[in-house]
């Protein structure tokens, strides 16, 4: 997607040669207009699948998970990463390491809004070592929905993620692929 290419050589930081800081488009501020045709491409690149729901964790993934949806006509799902009062006591729960934020914690998916009735697409904003996204899959997994794919707003190419996912055989679609930040330049697949 070239506008995104675009954007994220004109706006983002490179903060070491594993670290792109993408806070001006995706995870601090949202441009509407970019968004909103990124949800386009990801409903044009899964309008064969029959979804049912797009699904995301929260929080960075939600907006374009949200143009996703809205685009395609479903509902959005969000995996929650705190639990609250009122959680459910019996969601499909995953601990996962998170690799920008350098913690680990506990994403979950209440079982009432995620069924085996369900074909869902998961979108995320970024992929790196994909341990949130892998933390995902085995939820939609243990609650015998199909997973159509994962559609990813920025891959980071030389780390692992993406790959181990499809090497699960999932397929996986990315706006931008990122070969390299090396030298504080970032190389596009």
């Amino acid at each position: 997607m070239e506008l995104l290419k675009e954007r994220i050589l004109r706006e983002a930081t490179v903060i070491n040669n594993d670290v792109l800081k993408l806070d001006a488009l995706l995870n601090h501020q949202v441009d509407p207009m970019l968004t909103s045709e990124m949800g386009k491409e990801f409903a044009r690149r899964f309008a064969e699948q029959a979804i049912t729901k797009v699904i995301t964790v929260e929080s960075s993934g939600i907006p374009v998970a949200f143009t996703t949806a809205l685009s395609m006509g479903v509902p959005l799902l969000f995996a929650r990463r705190k639990k609250t009062l009122i959680a459910d006591p019996d969601a499909l729960t995953e601990r996962v390491p998170s690799f920008t934020k350098g913690i680990v914690t506990d994403i979950m998916v209440s079982r009432q809004f995620l069924t085996p009735d369900d074909t869902v697409l998961f979108i995320d904003d970024i992929i790196a070592n994909g341990d949130a996204a892998r933390g995902l899959i085995k939820i939609i997994e243990r609650s015998g929905a199909k997973l159509a794919g994962l559609g990813i707003v920025v891959e980071k190419s030389f780390q692992a993620g993406a790959r181990t996912i499809r090497e699960q055989g999932i397929r996986v679609e990315s706006l931008v692929q990122i070969a390299s930040l090396e030298g504080g330049q970032i190389r596009f697949l």
